[in-house]
């Protein structure tokens, strides 16, 4: 049996809406896993290795000034996906600095998110953290740790002055204030953290096998890789207690620990009508980026959002509206985004329950270890982001 993501303390070989009113005005921050030398590992076209570049799609202009409406969906391993509860909608510009930040955990298990505007500007910050279940061996909860970064991430977004606040510097601010908290004694998590500007320049770090796809107009338009040491095996931020520390040396080996200077940074131009994706490997390892493209244009194109014409597709002119809270005639998934986040989780969950069909982890374990005649869907703890931006001049923005 392939074994789940550890530590790697022992070895350094591959291991085998909620729609709330009471908090959609304020920053929300909600919610892996380890050992080797990295080997390109490839499935479903996602390149599992050590990147630590910056890339850039600017493959178009961007508008002169854009808005972010963002929605997140979750589902923890072992629950059923609630859809009426277990969703958030939240749109950045709308925030208000006088209420505290909303401080709950949803059901979503080690996994996190958060979602905020940037200081007082119409700049937003969001992302996900996936906490790292091999350390439940040791006595200690990831899902602290994943839970306390997203907090940090939002609440630090939230005060910040600097307009041209970066991803990677937001993420190193949190993660340094997550081992000042004397209350997270251990534990570790991988991050994909987003800073989206105004001006439609937004700046992704991605550290770990977490990730994000821009949607634009029926196309794939980017697929970001995750970083990994070795198959299964992810880049990780971690605190490591005095113990584990001490154990792991006994075998000859130290734990994996990696920083916010590890991250792979990628800047985009994004524009009126793309939809960005960020969700954590419940989702990557049982679903593709085109199959999430088919999830994406079938909601865009049905509420005419995306519309097809001899002149190719092109933004609907109802977009704006369809991405308010209540655009959509649903008493919780209301928005475009957040029914979008929640249809990508529960594909998702139904994917990776279904023994049946063999998703993009099935897929790369058949690769690399045949022996293992793994099936099927991997199941996780799942958690999905979506932001649809927007032309600011539009009148509905």
């Amino acid at each position: 049996m392939l074994p789940s993501k550890t530590l790697g303390l022992l070895s350094v070989s591959p291991l085998v809406h909620c729609s709330l009113n009471t908090c959609r005005l304020t920053p929300v921050f909600f919610y892996q896993q380890c050992p080797a030398p990295c080997n390109d590992f490839r499935s479903a076209g996602r390149t599992h290795c050590n990147f630590q570049s910056t890339r850039s799609s600017h493959a178009s202009a961007a508008a002169t000034s854009v808005a972010y409406r963002v929605g997140a969906a979750f589902s923890a391993k072992g629950r059923r996906f609630n859809t009426k509860h277990d969703l958030f909608s939240f749109d950045p510009s709308r925030q208000s600095s006088e209420r505290p930040p909303f401080t709950g955990r949803p059901a979503s298990g080690q996994d996190a998110f958060f979602i905020s505007s940037i200081g007082n500007s119409s700049s937003a910050a969001f992302g996900i953290a996936d906490g790292v279940g091999g350390w439940d061996a040791s006595g200690i909860d990831s899902a602290d740790f994943s839970h306390a970064l997203c907090r940090n991430l939002a609440t630090n977004a939230e005060n910040t002055g600097e307009q041209k606040l970066g991803a990677r510097d937001l993420l190193s601010q949190a993660f340094a204030d997550v081992v000042a908290d004397k209350d997270i004694i251990g534990g570790g998590s991988t991050a994909c953290v987003a800073v989206g500007n105004s001006t439609g320049h937004l700046e992704v770090a991605n550290l770990g096998d977490s990730g994000f796809a821009q949607f634009r107009l029926n196309a794939v338009h980017y697929d970001s890789n995750p970083q990994t040491h070795a198959f299964n095996t992810p880049y990780q931020l971690s605190i490591i207690p005095p113990k584990v520390l001490a154990r792991s040396r006994v075998f000859g080996s130290m734990p994996l620990r990696d920083f916010p200077q590890d991250a792979s940074v990628t800047s985009h131009d994004v524009r009126h009508g793309d939809v960005l994706v960020f969700a954590t490997d419940g989702v990557w390892d049982n679903l593709s980026a085109n199959e999430l493209l088919q999830i994406v244009s079938r909601y865009m194109a049905g509420f005419q959002a995306w519309q097809s014409s001899d002149r190719g597709t092109t933004v609907g002119k109802e977009l704006a509206r369809l991405t308010k809270e209540g655009g959509i005639p649903k008493e919780r998934e209301n928005s475009l985004q957040t029914m979008l986040a929640v249809a990508i989780t529960g594909e998702a969950k139904a994917a990776s329950q279904n023994s049946r069909r063999d998703g993009p982890f099935a897929k790369e374990v058949q690769k690399f270890y045949p022996h293992e005649e793994f099936h099927g869907g991997k199941v996780d703890d799942i958690c999905v982001v979506v932001a649809v931006v927007l032309d600011a001049s539009d009148t509905g923005a």
